[in-house]
This record gives structure tokens, sequence and C-alpha cells, in this order.
């Protein structure tokens, strides 16, 4: 169960410096293939600044996530593992709600899956 809360958590944080990438170099480019149809064309070049502000965000969720990596004592590594990972969560949920509701499935459920997986390990070693 280890190792699936921490490929699922990779995935999370993969998935979030692949937003970031799209937000601040591609939003002009891959943002308007993926958020073309939910966004005028003429707004991507306008909405550069804010679409890398997003990103940015994005980003200090992957890096949280990363950071779990990193910390040797379990406890405290699961600890940050679940508040990042709750962000994610929070994030999506709103996003879902007042965006995109597919926002809930390509964020939120992977997100929500890592979260269980560490929360059990979690239970299971504590």
């Amino acid at each position: 169960m280890e190792i699936l809360a921490s490929i699922l958590t990779a995935v999370v944080a993969i998935e979030h410096l692949y937003i970031l990438w799209m937000e601040m170099f591609a939003w002009e480019t891959v943002g308007k293939k993926t958020f073309g149809k939910a966004l005028p064309a003429e707004l991507f070049t306008p909405t550069k600044s804010l679409a890398a502000n997003q990103g940015l965000y994005n980003g200090f969720l992957a890096a949280g996530l990363g950071w779990s990596f990193l910390i040797e004592d379990a406890l405290w590594s699961s600890n940050i593992r679940l508040f990042f990972l709750g962000c994610v969560v929070i994030a999506a949920l709103y996003g879902g709600i007042f965006s995109s509701k597919s926002i809930l499935v390509k964020q939120g459920l992977p997100a929500i899956l890592a979260f269980a997986a560490v929360l059990a390990v979690r239970c299971l070693a504590f």
C-alpha cells in the first residue's frame, strides 16, 4: 500500500508540474487547445499573466508533494503529503463547482485516491 500511495502522490505532483508548464509557458498554445472550448480565443493573450500566476500556484502544490518524498520522518512525511493533497482536493472541488466538472475527475480523483492511500498507510503504520 505504501508503494501505491507513493505512486499516486507522484502522479498528482507530475500532473501539477504539467499544469505549471502549460499555464506559465504554453498558455497561448497548449492552454488554448486545452481550454479553447471554454474560453474565447481572443482571451488567451490578455490573460497570459493571470494564467502564469495560476501555474505558479500549481507549482507550489507539486513542490510540496515532492518535498514530502524528501522527509525522512514517516509521520511528518505523511503530514506534509496529506496537507498538499488536501489542498489539491479542495482546489479541484472549487474548480469543479465554479469552472468545469471535468476538473473533479482530472485533478480531484487522482488526489482523492492518493489522499486515501496515504491515509491508509498512516493508519496502518501508526
